[in-house]
């Protein structure tokens, strides 16, 4: 198959991306200056994140949809105010994770974003379930970019007027040279930050003017570095069908209400194992000295048994050190726990610590 490019491939090539190729598509994983100085610019400043190749899936419906939706994700949809939004999961009747998303109440329905690599078969898995029932549209005509950091604000406002009332985790519409752009005060690396959806002929104009506003692009190499440092997981690596959300440490997103009535897919396994515990689960994991300890890498406890394995694993500009995270049996999770990384054939120390590494700085409640 022919390896797809987004809207924005030209500005990219123009601005000396080096280019990976990532869930089918083009996609730049740094620029010229590097994934660590990309990394502290978007801390400090603002960067612009191209995630075109994310599914949007709007799906339009009333009650009706609310019903049928609630019956496959574990969330608390009727009382989701409109244009709020949610973290979630896509699960199988076992509770492994097909997907996590975000999913926001429109005025017409839901839109769903949906991972790159998942989203064809996400489209499928919800066919099923809603059936015809519902119009459902994964749009390939709109572009999704996303600004992040401190200044992020600041930039798109001057840009787009009325962003920066904003809360957290909630959007709407507004305009940008008489085109309708949904706004999201949301994103993925632990800052402040929006997601915009634009039509695709014009993603590169409003690129272009937050790059002159003193924004900058930054690539999927930075996006893993800050999402990590963050505590945040990511699909096919940290979260995947293997793994529930319980395992994975994130139950806080399951609703209270939903978890009552256990009327949605897996809700029978997750109730087991938030009534009896889990045998594995996601921790934070500090390596001592300046190892890097890549996915897949061993974890070993104290008396040298095999307790579990890396999932993510990098260095953390931001806090100067490696930093990971992966599953350990539940018995060694605590935090301090001791434990050794086995890269390149030998052991060293590590210590089980609290998510996130760094502290995440997103802004709420700005109307209040």
């Amino acid at each position: 198959m022919e390896t797809k490019k987004t809207s924005l491939y030209q500005l990219h090539q123009d601005c000396n991306a080096k280019f990976v190729e990532f869930a089918g598509y083009q996609m730049p994983i740094q620029y010229s200056e590097g994934i660590v100085e990309e990394h502290k610019f978007t801390r400090n400043h603002s960067g612009i994140f191209d995630v075109s190749h994310m599914g949007q899936l709007f799906i339009y419906g009333g009650e009706d949809l609310i019903k049928d939706l609630e019956k496959i994700f574990p969330l608390d949809l009727k009382n989701l105010k409109l244009n709020h939004s949610k973290y979630s999961f896509l699960m199988d009747k076992d509770a492994g994770i097909h997907d996590d998303l975000i999913i926001t109440k429109t005025k017409e329905g839901f839109l769903i974003i949906l991972n790159a690599a998942c989203k064809d078969n996400d489209f499928k898995i919800l066919k099923e379930f809603l059936g015809d029932k519902y119009k459902m549209v994964m749009d390939e005509n709109r572009s999704l970019i996303a600004i992040q950091g401190p200044k992020s604000s600041e930039i798109l406002n001057n840009v787009i007027n009325g962003v920066k009332d904003l809360n957290f985790m909630s959007g709407n519409w507004f305009t940008f040279e008489n085109q309708k752009v949904y706004i999201t005060r949301s994103g993925y690396t632990g800052e402040d930050g929006f997601e915009i959806s634009i039509v695709n002929d014009f993603v590169d104009q409003l690129t272009r003017e937050l790059i002159n506003k003193g924004s900058k692009l930054i690539g999927l190499g930075a996006r893993d570095t800050l999402r990590l440092e963050a505590g945040l997981c990511l699909y096919g690596h940290d979260l995947d069908k293997d793994k529930t959300p319980v395992e994975a440490n994130l139950k806080w997103a399951i609703s209270k209400e939903r978890i009552s009535k256990g009327d949605f897919i897996g809700s029978d396994i997750i109730i087991k194992q938030l009534n009896d515990g889990v045998s594995k689960i996601r921790v934070g994991i500090k390596p001592e000295g300046r190892i890097i300890a890549r996915e897949k890498t061993k974890i070993f406890n104290q008396s040298d048994v095999h307790i579990g394995e890396i999932t993510s694993g990098t260095f953390g500009p931001s806090v100067n050190g490696p930093v990971a995270m992966g599953y350990v049996e539940n018995e060694f999770s605590k935090k301090n726990t001791k434990v050794f990384l086995e890269v390149r054939g030998k052991k060293h120390p590590a210590s089980i610590c609290s998510l996130p590494f760094y502290k995440k700085s997103y802004v709420k409640g700005v109307n209040k």
